[in-house]
């Protein structure tokens, strides 16, 4: 067999790739973070709720929880989805167990106090809101520029400090005269991803 110039340069080519490949792997691995029990599901979870599909996010919570049933981002994701899903009752029970573990979880607060508005428990929606503002005011900028340019549009949807002062205004009315609800602009109101609480 004779070696040409280009064998020859092919050759030389996947000599190089062979001994670079699992340098630069080793060099990857090195920066990446080590994943812990269900976190690969949780974030499979996450991208699913992000597309809309709530059901297949459910079940990849679910998924996590099932590999470590404190998982902090699972927990949060399914409450956010079972909020989505129309589940109130079960995402505040979930969000009140992640606030057992965390109760400075601004985002957390932020998000229950949309279940309990959803449900038309505007008293403790605003408590929620207050107290995620308070702990936290960076919650009022609501979802950053990215998340509304893919997800949402250009327009800014509400955030929790114009619900909470809505709110308030509307509660200090007598009773006859509040409008607490806006079925479409509070379906408008994206919940909170925060990932570091």
């Amino acid at each position: 067999m004779v070696i040409t110039e280009r064998s020859y340069r092919i050759l030389k080519g996947i000599a190089v790739a062979v001994v670079i490949a699992p340098v630069a792997w080793l060099a990857y691995m090195g920066f990446v973070p080590e994943q812990g029990p269900g976190d690969m599901a949780a974030t499979a979870g996450d991208r699913a709720f992000a597309d809309g599909y709530y059901e297949r996010a459910l079940d990849e919570y679910n998924e996590a929880l099932a590999q470590d049933a404190d998982h902090r981002p699972a927990l949060r994701g399914k409450a956010r989805t079972l909020v989505e899903m129309g589940r109130f009752e079960e995402a505040i029970a979930l969000y009140g167990r992640y606030l057992e573990m965390a109760p400075k979880a601004a985002g957390v607060y932020a998000n229950r106090g949309i279940a309990y508005d959803r449900m038309g428990r505007h008293e403790e929606a605003l408590e929620d809101y207050e107290r995620a503002l308070a702990l936290d005011p960076a919650v009022a900028d609501g979802p950053g520029w990215l998340t509304r340019f893919l997800h949402m549009g250009a327009e800014e949807p509400p955030t929790i400090a114009d619900r909470a002062a809505y709110l308030r205004e509307q509660l200090a009315l007598p009773a006859d005269e509040r409008k607490l609800a806006d079925p479409e602009q509070d379906r408008a109101q994206r919940s909170y991803s925060q990932k570091l609480e």
